[in-house]
């Protein structure tokens, strides 16, 4: 290999889909970026118990299982630290991992609170030191070409927007409660889950909201527990909240796991001045684009929404065709691909732990409305 190609050995902590997932991306970049100016592993895991640790390490190929994160953590060889478990824990490791010079990459959201996540943001980094979040979405090829027709000014001033992200789980009363439906662990219900992700997402496309209003449901108040017996649901099932930028563009959030049809159904529509954007994540390979600046006529003339093919057009992207139909694990594969490259040249990463700072605030403003009846709450500004 090149005596300059810089090697980058990661640390997992977790290994539920998400460590998975960020383990099959770490091991398929040669296959999709070529020859990229690092080389990474993933190089220790830590996860629930040391036997656990050393099942997962021999069977995807990860060099070590470490007893404890703080093993993880203060190793010298390894250089970045992958966040992958519950929301509970990311305080206390991010705390840990950034304090050793780590660089480190987390899921979201951030922390259970505002206080943790500001104090978090506030912790100061070594030069070079890149942190940042997971917000996968952001790196899905229609994504990446909506930002780009936004930042060109092609939809103009944005006057309204609506976002969702919908799962039908909650629907099946029989399925048992995971970590994320119990508020004392995840820190919220699905407002936390998938809500923080088209936030992240709908701030990143058309700008940060300053006020909001939430309103949360349980539909059913009562399910069966992690350990099988009944238990009291503490957390929202689903979550609508409307919201305005500080520009005046106003619109709606609603994220949920009672929408029966629904599969991994995130969608946004943006509309402008001058045109409109709309996506789904189950048409992942076309943005909708209307260009209201285009001639009009009696029969239409050439207004209308256009589908662009945005497929594989990845930059840098190697492998598969650019023509090969996308998937929800290109995001996942594009985001570590940043993340790393960033650590490689040492230049900042986005999405930033900041980043998930503003979503937080988010959330927690969403929530206090929801306590106060709707009332309009103001976000605090980053």
């Amino acid at each position: 290999m090149e005596e300059n190609k810089k090697h980058i050995r990661i640390g997992l902590l977790g290994f539920g889909s998400m460590g998975r997932t960020h383990t099959w991306a770490v091991k398929n970049l040669p296959f999709f970026y070529g020859a990229p100016p690092f080389s990474a592993i993933t190089a220790g895991i830590v996860t629930t118990s040391f036997e656990k640790s050393q099942r997962v390490a021999e069977q995807f190929g990860i060099e070590r299982a470490y007893t404890s994160e703080d093993e993880l953590i203060n190793d010298p060889s390894i250089d970045v630290i992958d966040i992958c478990t519950p929301n509970c824990h990311h305080f206390e490791t991010l705390k840990k991992a950034i304090v050793a010079g780590k660089h480190v990459l987390c899921e979201k959201p951030l922390c259970t609170t505002p206080r943790e996540a500001e104090l978090i943001a506030a912790i100061p980094r070594r030069e070079g030191q890149i942190t940042g979040m997971v917000f996968n979405n952001r790196w899905m090829a229609p994504v990446l070409r909506a930002k780009q027709l936004i930042d060109e000014g092609r939809i103009g001033r944005v006057l309204t927007f609506c976002g969702a992200y919908l799962h039908s789980s909650a629907t099946d009363t029989a399925r048992r409660a995971g970590w994320k439906q119990d508020r004392t662990v995840c820190g919220g219900g699905v407002l936390f889950d998938l809500g923080s992700h088209i936030i992240d997402l709908l701030g990143y496309l058309v700008g940060p909201m300053c006020e909001v209003s939430g309103m949360s449901q349980i539909a059913y108040p009562v399910r069966t527990g992690r350990n099988g017996d009944a238990w009291e649901t503490n957390a929202d099932e689903s979550f609508y909240l409307m919201g305005r930028t500080a520009d005046g563009a106003c619109g709606t959030v609603t994220v949920g796991k009672l929408q029966v049809g629904a599969n991994d159904d995130l969608s946004f529509e943006i509309y402008g001045e001058k045109g409109a954007l709309r996506f789904s994540l189950m048409e992942p390979n076309w943005l909708y684009f209307y260009d209201n600046t285009r001639p009009d006529a009696p029969i239409g003339g050439e207004r209308g929404f256009v589908r662009l093919e945005c497929i594989g057009r990845y930059p840098d992207l190697v492998f598969p065709s650019v023509k090969a139909p996308a998937g929800w694990l290109y995001g996942h594969l594009a985001s570590m691909h940043a993340f790393l490259s960033a650590v490689s040249s040492g230049k900042e990463f986005f999405p930033s732990l900041s980043d998930g700072l503003y979503v937080q605030r988010v959330m927690d403003a969403a929530y206090r409305s929801d306590e106060n009846n709707g009332m309009r709450t103001e976000v605090t500004p980053c």
